[in-house]
């Protein structure tokens, strides 16, 4: 049986040194972040691989626009699936709008007053979400109507990208680079509320249709596919079911903080996914349990640095 290797810092060593070590050890918080790491680096390398990138959770506000963006900038991702909450961040950050840094202990019932709400420990200003509200009315209006009769998310998405200029943005950079952005739950963000406001007064319907139709397309058109998966809910559902019409996915990363025992799919083993044909029964498979916040932007840099020595 093999044997629990011991992970030794020395000096100046990369972090593609340190993930080797990690991986190394097998067991554990390490060998499974060395694991993500390499698997990280074979998706970003593989040519005929497409890679959907899934987000749940607070990732835009929480420190990784910029992390996500340069990805999807450089090709290094095919599509991204998020939830309403993160492109309406990323809207908020786009019009000139910035996250506060706050407290966990703050009193709530104080924020109200001072028109603040509050995400764990950083806060948007109330100002903010009135603003994105004025301006997605006005992106609409500059939409053709006949447009706005049948729009898939992602074509929506991108239309507010192309208008956006904010050279940060993801939805910026997702329209400059056709990097499609599936928003499955769209309607459930401050974003959505705008979009069923202004469906009340003027034509607008979103398809969901659409948008499945094209991603299931996308599992299609390439040898193999991969995802990873940031948080859970149903991006992470919607990217793996998609994959399901081509008996699943190849390879696949998770890093989540939720516990599997509740049977939800935000703390499921990518393993389960098999029995659904969700997932091969040979693919490579990595859970990486802890905050997505910390530990992505450390895989993404350690598949970085190996890809390009």
């Amino acid at each position: 049986m093999p044997l629990v290797s011991h992970i030794k810092i020395k000096p100046g060593m990369s972090l593609g040194d340190l993930a080797k070590q990690m991986e190394d050890v097998k067991v554990l918080g390490p060998g499974r972040f060395g694991k993500a790491a390499r698997l990280l680096k074979e998706m970003f390398s593989d040519k005929n691989n497409r890679t959907f990138l899934s987000l749940a959770g607070p990732l835009i506000p929480g420190g990784l626009r910029t992390v996500i963006t340069d990805l999807v900038k450089q090709k290094l991702v095919d599509a991204v699936v998020t939830t309403g909450a993160n492109v309406t961040h990323d809207m908020i950050e786009s019009i000139g709008y910035k996250h506060i840094v706050g407290s966990q202990t703050m009193d709530d019932r104080v924020l109200r007053r001072k028109r603040l709400s509050r995400i764990y420990d950083l806060l948007v200003k109330q100002e903010a979400i009135e603003a994105l509200e004025k301006t997605t009315q006005n992106m609409l209006d500059r939409i053709p109507p006949s447009k706005l009769r049948d729009l898939a998310s992602f074509e929506l998405l991108w239309e507010f990208g192309g208008q956006l200029r904010d050279t940060k943005s993801l939805l910026h950079n997702a329209r400059k680079q056709n990097v499609p952005i599936f928003c499955p739950g769209i309607f459930d963000s401050m974003l959505g509320l705008n979009l069923w406001t202004y469906s009340r007064l003027k034509t607008l319907f979103i398809n969901p249709f659409r948008d499945f139709s094209k991603l299931v397309d996308m599992t299609y058109e390439t040898k193999r596919t991969s995802a990873i998966i940031l948080g859970g809910g149903m991006p992470k559902h919607h990217t793996l079911i998609a994959n399901s019409y081509r008996g699943g996915v190849d390879s696949a990363i998770q890093i989540t903080l939720d516990r599997p025992d509740g049977g939800g799919a935000s703390g499921a083993p990518l393993e389960e996914a098999i029995s659904w044909g969700k997932v091969r029964e040979d693919t490579r498979l990595v859970t990486v349990v802890g905050d997505a916040t910390i530990i992505f932007p450390l895989i993404v840099a350690t598949a970085l640095e190996q890809i390009r020595r």
